[in-house]
């Protein structure tokens, strides 16, 4: 398994490499060429999790995803994660940290896509310049991606939920939140090269609707979310058992 992360890591970059070079030229084309040129890297990354680690990819509840824009909050195990919005969505916005537009390629995609980079370690202005393009995001018939807790996180660890981002969206944005649960993390550690055989699992859960206050949500959302990942990791567990032996 060692050997085969290490190939799936070249196949990881290298695909990066040759997507982000033969794609240059959209980048001078309206923006839903680039995001289907990054869709088509989403669905690279499977074929090679498949071909190379043993690593089946599901993603449940498509029926959940409402029509016209929605907030698309995402449990974060590791890099996958950030990838399927563009498969399950057609124009996202992904909340990201500043320092990701400053790698090659994926940073000149996110800016072409304008996507919506922070500062995590900002302030209230930084909130409100978060707020103002998810707004104009949303005005263009978006979705608008953000993950609650704000990092990537292992499996069966404590959550850490920071509420800031998610409860300003919520408030401002008026949109329902759709929670995507995951079990990814059992295959795909959140730091490191080694992947594990297994099943990554991501569920689409019902709506919350629009309207709920930060007291009410946040004890929602979590609730969805870890109940949701937390069956799944049962679940994957179970694969990853069989396929190890």
């Amino acid at each position: 398994m060692a050997l085969r992360s290490y190939l799936f890591v070249a196949w990881l970059y290298g695909w990066m490499a040759i997507c982000g070079i033969l794609y240059l030229p959209a980048i001078l084309l309206p923006r839903i060429v680039t995001q289907r040129a990054i869709r088509l890297y989403a669905q690279i990354i499977r074929v090679g999790l498949k071909l190379i680690c043993n690593i089946d990819t599901e993603i449940r509840g498509r029926e959940h995803i409402p029509q016209g824009p929605f907030i698309y909050a995402g449990k974060h195990h590791c890099m996958l994660d950030i990838f399927i919005p563009f498969i399950v969505t057609s124009d996202p916005a992904i909340v990201l940290k500043r320092e990701l537009l400053f790698y090659p390629f994926l940073g000149w995609y996110a800016l072409k896509t304008k996507m919506i980079p922070i500062d995590r370690a900002g302030t209230s202005k930084t909130l409100k310049a978060i707020v103002a393009e998810a707004r104009e995001r949303v005005e263009k018939g978006r979705a608008v991606v953000i993950f609650p807790e704000g990092t990537r996180t292992a499996p069966y660890s404590e959550p850490s939920y920071q509420p800031a981002g998610i409860s300003a969206l919520n408030k401002a944005l008026d949109l329902p939140i759709v929670p995507v649960a995951t079990n990814a993390g059992l295959c795909w550690p959140a730091r490191g090269t080694r992947r594990k055989p297994g099943k990554i699992i991501y569920e689409i859960l019902p709506p919350i609707a629009a309207g709920l206050d930060r007291k009410a949500l946040m004890p929602r959302l979590e609730s969805d979310l870890e109940t949701a990942s937390n069956r799944l990791l049962e679940e994957g567990a179970a694969v990853q058992k069989e396929k190890l032996g």
